[in-house]
């Protein structure tokens, strides 16, 4: 029995080994995977910044391919390699330097060399037609159907052809047909690849360009909408209370300078270089993250000085970090939603509750103004409705949903937002300022 034991703690020590060097072996292999397809990738961009030197390359890489022959010894019934027959087989190979700028003149130039190499000089035979699959991948990669078409009449005459003069075997015509067929499918699946990813850059660039449109949009209107409020009351408090006229004046120059930083930062991207600065002035142009969740207490501050309107600001549940972009979304939304009030409710007050449940932020904007038929009115005869609609846009960018309607009494405005986000809990931020009320449950 004590054999049995030590025999069975003899196995399992040994069970344990293995499977202790079977999750090394799979540790390795990721790594090894990810390491190969970071340098393919690598490779891949250099060899589209470089096409020349990887065309030269490939040309280096079939000469290599094709001298094999020449220099394993040949049969005695074999006449001996020449030095001419080489310098014919380079000659065959040189033209793919060119392959990509001429490629059916390099195809002519192989099929001329190949056929002169095979009819006037006793060379080696090669294993694969090297330089013809080569250049028949990258017609059927880069040229057009028409280009495609001659090119598959050519090789219908010439492969036979070229059989013939060697050992006219039947399997060996249907070997080559075969290897020149799965050359053109690599091909043409090159191109697909390539014109998708083509799409995808195009489907991205126009995402980009809706983005940057919406970022424009909300800056700009809100912006202006706030100056436009402050220029309409300027002359009346100048009149009846001249402290409050410059109050307003105040508020008009910190909303444009604000929104011409913010537009700076936006259109930074856009420019080519990270050196780009003031014009004649020799100052770099202002640049930074998105605004978050952070710069929600000056924007609402900036609302109340500006329009006069009671901001309360409410936070509700375990605040955490979120993403870069996700802040940036919740902050758009914010000040496209007090645009709105500000524009078309005539409201006295405007609630923003922000409420952090387990694997969701609720964002609600709520006003006491004309509610929603007036105020969908007016957003449809002055702006279109786009606003809303780039609420809704940015929402369902990030997985969530907008619901937009009355208020919970029937009466005002209120802009519901839902937007999934990782459930981790932080210490909530900091108090907003004295300017806007916070209420913390």
């Amino acid at each position: 029995m004590g054999w049995g034991i030590r025999g069975g703690a003899r196995r399992w020590r040994a069970g344990r080994w293995w499977a202790l060097q079977r999750r090394a072996r799979q540790w390795w292999a990721r790594r090894w995977w990810a390491r190969g397809w970071a340098s393919w990738e690598r490779g891949r961009g250099l060899a589209a910044a470089n096409p020349l030197v990887v065309d030269i390359g490939i040309a280096l890489l079939v000469q290599a391919a094709m001298t094999m022959p020449f220099v394993v010894p040949r049969p005695a019934e074999f006449a001996p390699a020449t030095w001419p027959a080489y310098g014919l087989s380079t000659l065959t190979v040189v033209p793919l330097i060119w392959r990509r700028r001429v490629p059916m003149t390099v195809l002519l130039a192989i099929l001329a060399t190949s056929g002169l190499y095979r009819l006037t000089l006793d060379g080696p035979g090669q294993p694969l037609p090297y330089t013809g699959l080569v250049i028949v991948y990258t017609i059927a990669a880069l040229c057009p159907p028409l280009k495609r078409l001659i090119t598959g009449l050519l090789l219908l005459v010439a492969v036979p052809v070229g059989v013939s003069l060697n050992s006219r075997s039947a399997r060996e015509l249907t070997f080559s047909f075969f290897v020149f067929a799965a050359a053109y499918v690599f091909g043409r699946l090159t191109d697909a690849r390539r014109r998708a990813h083509r799409v995808e850059a195009e489907r991205a660039a126009a995402r980009e360009r809706a983005r940057i449109a919406r970022e424009m949009h909300d800056i700009l209107s809100h912006a202006v909408s706030l100056m436009i409020v402050q220029a309409e009351a300027g002359p009346v408090a100048v009149r009846t209370a001249p402290e409050k006229a410059e109050a307003a004046f105040d508020a008009i120059s910190e909303t444009g300078r604000d929104a011409m930083v913010q537009l700076r930062r936006m259109l930074g991207v856009l420019r080519e270089g990270g050196g780009s600065h003031e014009p004649g002035l020799g100052v770099p142009e202002p640049r930074g993250p998105q605004p978050g969740l952070t710069a929600l207490p000056p924007l609402l501050d900036r609302v109340r000085v500006s329009s006069g309107l009671d901001v309360v600001y409410e936070v509700a549940g375990d605040a955490r970090p979120l993403p870069d972009s996700t802040a940036a979304t919740v902050f758009r939304i914010v000040q496209e939603a007090l645009t709105n009030t500000v524009k078309h409710a005539d409201a006295r007050t405007v609630a923003v509750r922000l409420a952090y449940g387990e694997g969701d932020l609720s964002v609600t904007i709520t006003d006491d103004g004309r509610g929603p038929q007036a105020g969908f009115r007016a957003v449809a005869r002055n702006s279109g409705g786009h606003g809303l609609v780039g609420v809704r846009e940015r929402a369902a960018a990030h997985g969530g949903t907008a619901v937009t309607g009355p208020g919970p009494d029937g009466r005002g405005f209120e802009v519901r937002v839902r937007i999934p986000v990782p459930p981790s809990p932080v210490p909530p931020p900091s108090p907003v300022s004295s300017a806007a009320a916070e209420v913390t449950r």
